[in-house]
C-alpha cells in the first residue's frame, strides 16, 4: 500500500471526533429511551386512569387508519392470488389457491401490512402532535396546571395503539381474503361458498394465535416509538420534523425485525 493510499484511509481528527460524537449520542438516546420505556410501565399502573382518553384515542387512531388499511389489504389480497396462481396452476395445484391465500394473509400479510401502514400513518401523526406540543411548551403548561402530561399524552396513546392495531388486523384479514376471492375470479371462476369453505378448512389456531399475538406487540412498538420521539423532540419546528421522520423509520424497522423474530420463534416451537 502506498503512502497516498494510507493517508486516504486514515481518518482525520475531526472525522474521529464526529464519529465518536455520533456513537455517544446514540448511546445516550438508547439510555433515554430505556428510561422512557420503564416510566411508561410505571405510569400505566398508577392512578388516575384515563379511560375516556384511551377510548377517544382508540377511536381517532382506528378511524384515521381504517381507509388506508382497507385499500392496502384489498389490493394485497388480489395481488397475492394473481402472482401465485400461475405457479400453482402449472404444478396442478390450482385448487390450493384459497388455502394458500388464507394462510399467507392470516400469518404474515395481514399483520405486517397493517402494522407498516399504521407505522407511517399513526406514527407520524402521534409524533408530530406531541412534538408540536413540546416545542410550544404546552406540555410544560400542563405540568404547571397539575395535569400529568406523561399519563395523559403518552400512556393513553400507547394503550390505544396496542389495542386498536389487533382490531385493524382482523379487519385487514377479512378485507384481504375478500380481495383474494376477487383475484381468484379474474382468471377463473369460484363460488363464494367453495372459496371461503376451503379458506376456513385449512386454518388452525396455530395460524391465528401467533398472528393475533404479534399484532399487540406491533401496536405497542408503534405507540411507544412515536410517543418517545414526539415527547422528547427539541429545536423547534425543525426538530419536530426530524422526530416525525425518525419515529416512522424506527417503527418500520422495529416492526419488521420483530416480525422476523416472532416468525422464527413460532417455527421453532411448532417443530418441538
Amino acid at each position: 500500500m502506498s503512502v497516498e493510499q494510507s493517508l486516504e484511509n486514515t481518518e482525520s481528527p475531526v472525522q474521529e471526533i464526529s464519529r465518536s460524537h455520533r456513537i455517544r449520542k446514540k448511546i445516550i438516546e438508547l439510555g433515554e429511551f430505556t428510561l422512557f420505556f420503564f416510566r411508561f410501565w410505571k405510569e400505566v399502573f398508577l392512578p388516575p386512569y384515563e379511560f375516556n382518553e384511551v377510548i377517544r384515542q382508540s377511536y381517532e387512531i382506528g378511524f384515521k387508519s381504517l381507509y388506508p388499511v382497507s385499500i392496502t389489504a384489498f389490493v394485497m389480497g388480489i395481488v397475492l392470488v394473481l402472482q401465485s396462481r400461475p405457479a400453482l396452476v402449472e404444478f396442478g395445484a390450482g385448487s390450493y389457491i384459497p388455502s394458500m391465500a388464507a394462510i399467507s394473509i392470516i400469518r404474515e400479510v395481514g399483520p405486517l401490512i397493517t402494522a407498516l401502514v399504521c407505522a407511517g400513518n399513526i406514527g407520524s401523526s402521534i409524533s408530530a402532535e406531541l412534538g408540536s406540543m413540546k416545542v410550544t411548551e404546552q406540555i410544560d403548561a400542563m405540568e404547571v396546571s397539575g395535569v400529568r402530561p406523561f399519563k395523559f399524552l403518552v400512556v393513553t396513546r400507547v394503550l390505544a395503539t396496542t389495542f386498536i392495531i389487533p382490531i385493524l388486523v382482523v379487519h385487514a384479514d377479512a378485507i384481504s381474503l375478500l380481495g383474494s376471492f376477487f383475484g381468484s375470479n379474474i382468471k377463473g371462476q369460484s363460488s363464494p361458498s367453495l372459496f371461503f369453505g376451503q379458506v376456513f378448512e385449512k386454518l388452525t389456531f396455530d395460524d391465528i394465535i401467533p398472528s393475533f399475538t404479534k399484532s399487540f406487540i406491533f401496536g405497542f412498538i408503534i405507540g411507544i416509538i412515536s410517543c418517545y420521539k414526539g415527547f422528547t423532540s427539541k429545536n423547534g419546528t425543525e426538530g419536530v420534523g426530524r422526530a416525525t421522520n425518525a419515529a416512522v423509520i424506527n417503527a418500520l424497522l422495529l416492526v419488521i425485525i420483530t416480525d422476523m423474530i416472532i416468525t422464527q420463534l413460532s417455527s421453532i416451537f411448532n417443530l418441538l
